[in-house]
Formats: structure tokens, C-alpha cells, sequence
């Protein structure tokens, strides 16, 4: 008999999610904006200690927002993590700028340091000038090594940006990933660690690039007693109804990440013994949420990950 199916991130209620979500519905706040959404903002800033944050629509439309806020464009140049979901990559190439795609060192899976300072010496050389702006990943629930990345960025005038998607509740030195560049992007997409069945959070210790983004993110309306727009806007606000389930989500974060963890040291546990399986690390510079457990198979494993994947 087969066993039942693993999902790889199924959304998970606490039961809190009704209590919001009913008020919504009592009060008729059930339109885009509303307490959900304020309460959502200030709840999620005070959890991952930053000052101001923007309920948003999807982890993509913040990382839309924060290129256009910072100003990159056409003719500009974005590094970016290689190991990736395309996620991170397509609102670059929104606003028309180029990405480069640097690889991951072994420790974290996610960006090199070494690499981003030699991608940045070659583009100096070939392009007279350093990238616009680079986006560090923190992939699979880990940070990344954000000191020495952050510090290549500063030399340079590089804008440093943060997509910490699949990061949330997970440690840098015992700060949040996705606080430490000017600006930082969370998702609550159906599969993430907490869900709003789709939505997401642009963070930013700057309250007027946070109010801009506000601003835009409600198709750029002005302070008028008519419609009049002096920019391009976007439909990328979350609603009342999606931020109450978030509320209710974010208020057992602390519990998902030790059900991750326990679940990564349940298949580590049964696993450790056959060959040519290697799990990813957890690098000593903060605490991974094992948001998904993850392996590398060597040819010492006897099958490769098509067949492994097809065979599951």
C-alpha cells in the first residue's frame, strides 16, 4: 500500500486566522486596506525588529517596488544569487535592468562573497562601473554570509537589497535576515513557512522609502479630491481578509520553525547512514528554520535526482 503523499510546504492554520478574518467580514473591512492590514505590519516590523513595513501583494511586487525606489533602471546592472527561484531574478528585467548571476559557496548555499567581490572588480574593468544594486538571497529557510557581502556592496556605492522569501524566522548573528539592506522582501506565498494564501512584505528602516512604496503599491493615487496619478502605480496592496490570516499565521511562527527542525532532524536521523546523500549545512553564523529539508546526491548514492524524484 502507498504511503500518503509528502507535500513539499502545505499550508498549516493555527486557528487563530478565523478570529481575524471573521472580524473582517463583522465590521465589512473586506476590501484591500483596513486594521488587518495595519495591525499585519506593525506585528510583522516588531517580529523581525525593523521599523517599518508595507503588506504587500507578493514577495515579487516588494522586490519590484524596492528596484524602482532605488532608482535601477535601464542600462543598469543587478547581481543576483544563481541558486534562486525565478522570483528573484524577473523584477529586475521588470525595470529593464540586466541581471548577473553569481554562484553559492558550500557553507550556506547561497551567494559567495568572494565571487560578488569578483564579479564587481569585472564589471569595474569591462564596464567602467560597478552594478547598480545586488540582491542577496537567503535560500531554503538559511541566511546568507551578509557582513562580507554588505561591506563589498558599501566600498562600492552598491545598493545592497535583501530577498528573504524563504527566510522568515531565521538568524544572522541574532538579527533577521532581510533587515540589514535597505530594504528587505518577505513572501507568504501558499508554500512558504507562514502563508496569507498569497502576499508579501517590503521592510525598510526608512519610513519614506516605506510610504512611497505604500504609495505605489495603490496604483500611485495623489493627495486629491479627484483621480490624479504624477507616476506609475501598481495593484500590489494585500487585503484586509489575506493580512487577518496572516496575523493569525505570524502568531504561531516560533512553533513552525521548531516543526521544520524536528522534521529535518527526523530525515537526518533515518537518513545519516546512506551513502551519497549530504544535507545542506547550517552555517555557524545563525540559525536555520529548515523551512525545507534539502539534499545533494553524489554518484556514490547509485541513482540520480531525476530518478530519485520520479521513483518518489
Amino acid at each position: 500500500m502507498l504511503s500518503k503523499r509528502i507535500y513539499l510546504s502545505s499550508p498549516h492554520m493555527s486557528g487563530l486566522e478565523r478570529k481575524y478574518i471573521d472580524e473582517a467580514f463583522e465590521t465589512n473591512w473586506v476590501a484591500p486596506l483596513g486594521p488587518n492590514v495595519d495591525a499585519f505590519e506593525n506585528e510583522f516590523a516588531a517580529y523581525v525588529g525593523v521599523k517599518h513595513a508595507a503588506a504587500l501583494s507578493s514577495g515579487t511586487a516588494g522586490l519590484h517596488l524596492a528596484l524602482i525606489l532605488s532608482g535601477v533602471g535601464p542600462g543598469d546592472e543587478v547581481l543576483v544569487s544563481s541558486l534562486t527561484f525565478v522570483a528573484s531574478v524577473n523584477p529586475i528585467r521588470y525595470v529593464g535592468a540586466t541581471p548577473v548571476l553569481i554562484d553559492s559557496e558550500r557553507e550556506s548555499w547561497n551567494m559567495d562573497p568572494e565571487l560578488v567581490v569578483e564579479a564587481i572588480r569585472d564589471r569595474i574593468q569591462k564596464r567602467g562601473r560597478p552594478p547598480k544594486a545586488l540582491v542577496l538571497v537567503h535560500l531554503y529557510g538559511q541566511s546568507a554570509d551578509v557582513d562580507p557581502i554588505r561591506r563589498a556592496c558599501e566600498e562600492h556605492g552598491i545598493i545592497f537589497l535583501e530577498d528573504a522569501a524563504e527566510a522568515l524566522g531565521s538568524t544572522y548573528h541574532e538579527q533577521a535576515p532581510g533587515t540589514f539592506g535597505r530594504m528587505g522582501v518577505f513572501s507568504f506565498n501558499g508554500n512558504k513557512i507562514i502563508t496569507t494564501s498569497g502576499g508579501g512584505m517590503l521592510v525598510s528602516e526608512d519610513a519614506d522609502l516605506i510610504a512611497h512604496a505604500r504609495k505605489l503599491s495603490t496604483q500611485a493615487r495623489d493627495a486629491a479630491p479627484h483621480y490624479q496619478h504624477t507616476e506609475i502605480g501598481y495593484n500590489y496592496r494585500m487585503s484586509n481578509i489575506c493580512a487577518g490570516i496572516g496575523r493569525g499565521q505570524l502568531a504561531v511562527l516560533s512553533e513552525r520553525v521548531q516543526a521544520r527542525r524536528a522534521n529535518f532532524t527526523y530525515y537526518r536521523t533515518h537518513l545519516r547512514e546512506v551513502p551519497g546523500i549530504e544535507f545542506q549545512p547550517e552555517a555557524p553564523w545563525g540559525r536555520h528554520t529548515r523551512w525545507l529539508t534539502c539534499i545533494l546526491l553524489s554518484p556514490e548514492y547509485g541513482a540520480d535526482r531525476e530518478e530519485l524524484r520520479t521513483a518518489f
